[in-house]
């Protein structure tokens, strides 16, 4: 079975480059980036500005070959592709919370940015505090990390 994706936009951000990029956008929330929806999937933006913050899913574009082991941006040991949120995946698809500031047309200026600058966007979906937020989630081997 083959699956073809399609952008169905691009991502503008003030990263140009890999080490810029902070490892999670919510780390930088203030940073600002425009998501730039191709004017065929602009009807899919209606109601959308209703939502305080979406969920952006796009392409890591500049992510090298896939890899099942590598070296977390908070770690140094090695660890499985599938516990970590390293873009070399072997479908390299990112995802990112986003805080909606405003619609313009067919563009969306959003914080909390944390791709790099002419990333192809995917998809986008409504993040939904009910369905999203999982409170009472574990972080397995990241848990002492994020105490720190």
């Amino acid at each position: 079975m083959e699956i073809k994706l399609k952008p169905i936009g691009v991502i503008h951000t003030p990263y140009k480059d890999l080490n810029e990029a902070p490892i999670q956008g919510r780390l930088k929330s203030q940073v600002k980036g425009t998501v730039e929806v191709y004017p065929e999937f602009s009807e899919g933006l209606k109601d959308l500005e209703r939502f305080s913050h979406i969920i952006l899913l796009y392409h890591f574009h500049c992510s090298g070959g896939p890899k099942l082991v590598a070296k977390p941006y908070l770690g140094k040991e090695k660890r499985g592709i599938f516990a970590i949120r390293h873009p070399c995946r072997p479908n390299p698809i990112g995802l990112t919370v986003v805080q909606l500031l405003k619609k313009s047309g067919n563009k969306l200026e959003v914080s909390g940015v944390d791709m790099l600058d002419k990333t192809p966007l995917l998809d986008i979906k409504p993040y939904v505090p009910k369905f999203d937020a999982v409170p009472e989630a574990s972080s397995g081997w990241l848990q002492d990390k994020l105490d720190e």
